[in-house]
């Protein structure tokens, strides 16, 4: 059985995103699911699966207690970082097309503001992390970015991958951020600015990390037969794939330390949706690091492994180019909400909903997650 087009996105929802907000991580998450359920034309009644994504959201007894759920039938928990949105699509497409449930709630919301606790404190209290505690850790890397940099500068060792190729990335983001009234950063950047800013863990500088941010965002996986009855155009997920890369919990015990879990996944989602990457018109791509998006692309195949830093140059990820990426800013300049501001904003691209920022005639898009130690899924959508 394929799950391609069994399954569409109905609805979309997103909290403000900033940084001191004063709403629990909980609020965000209840105030972006209303949002998506509202967009979709439903009511929370009509919700009968849920995913909360990760491990600091709300449960499926939480949203049963506040939506008074009365036929909920299937819940999930995805804990995979910033994958997990991307594989929720996947878990949601495939309860769906098992007849399981008819509209799925996929969920997220983040006050990292109200905690004392940095990214590398919170990371290292989730259970699949044990291996960086035994390896990584003992040299002293605790940051993401700490954990991120080696694959970066291994990359560039092997393939010759600049700093200026990491700041087209970064100063493409921060163009369609400018674009995009609800994201964080408002102020523009040249690939100067990006070279000049200071380092954080070699090679990455300031600019070539995602921010940390509040927020929450939502959306809602329907029936495919169901969502023409619903207030929006359809939007298809017609290929979805998951893929963990080897010694998923240590970077540094891997043949390959630039190998990530989606270039497995992606083959099976372009077969699935019967495309190439060449028939892409628009991508949003995990934007933890620069670095991220350079490797995601090489294994997706829109490049070869090794050939990224030059393909994101000469303004191909920017409106007008070959490929426009991360039209919304992405977690570099909109906002950190684990990804699933990636799949909003897809969604309005293939609307047509997406403002200053659409991508003329756009129809068939891809969105990418990445997570932990190189945990990746996609979801390939066209519109209906």
């Amino acid at each position: 059985m394929t799950l391609r087009d069994k399954a569409c996105v109905t609805g979309i929802g997103e909290t403000v995103y900033m940084r001191g907000s004063p709403k629990t991580a909980f609020e965000l998450q209840i105030e972006s699911s209303l949002k998506a359920i509202s967009d979709a034309g439903l009511t929370p009644k009509d919700i009968d699966g849920i995913i909360p994504i990760g491990l600091v959201s709300g449960t499926a007894d939480d949203f049963i207690d506040n939506f008074g759920l009365p036929d909920l039938r299937f819940s999930a928990l995805i804990p995979h970082g910033g994958a997990s949105p991307a594989m929720a699509l996947q878990c949601a497409a495939a309860a769906i097309a098992g007849g399981v449930c008819n509209h799925v709630l996929i969920t997220f919301g983040r006050n990292v503001s109200a905690s004392a606790a940095k990214a590398g404190a919170r990371i290292h209290q989730m259970p699949q992390f044990h291996f960086v505690t035994e390896f990584e850790y003992a040299m002293g890397n605790i940051a993401p970015a700490q954990l991120y940099a080696p694959m970066a500068r291994r990359h560039m060792e092997l393939y010759g991958t600049t700093v200026e190729q990491f700041g087209e990335v970064a100063v493409a983001c921060r163009e369609h951020a400018l674009l995009n009234d609800n994201a964080v950063m408002k102020k523009p950047i040249t690939l100067e600015d990006h070279r000049n800013s200071r380092i954080i863990a070699d090679p990455f500088r300031l600019l070539d990390c995602s921010l940390e941010s509040d927020g929450g965002a939502a959306v809602v996986i329907s029936a495919a037969e169901r969502a023409g009855d619903l207030r929006h155009r359809k939007v298809y997920i017609s290929g979805v794939a998951t893929g963990h890369p080897d010694s998923p919990g240590a970077i540094t015990q891997r043949p390959d330390m630039t190998s990530l879990g989606i270039g497995k996944a992606a083959p099976r989602a372009f077969q699935m949706a019967g495309v190439t990457p060449a028939d892409i018109q628009v991508a949003e791509i995990y934007d933890c690091f620069t670095y991220a998006v350079i490797r995601q692309l090489e294994d997706m195949g829109f490049c070869a492994k090794g050939e990224g830093g030059p393909f994101v140059q000469g303004g191909r990820l920017k409106l007008g180019g070959a490929l426009p990426t991360n039209t919304h800013g992405g977690l570099l300049s909109q906002a950190h909400v684990w990804g699933l501001n990636h799949i909003v904003e897809l969604v309005r691209q293939l609307r047509g909903d997406a403002g200053r920022a659409q991508v003329k005639d756009a129809e068939l898009g891809v969105v990418t997650g990445y997570g932990d130690m190189g945990d990746g899924a996609l979801a390939i959508m066209r519109r209906g």
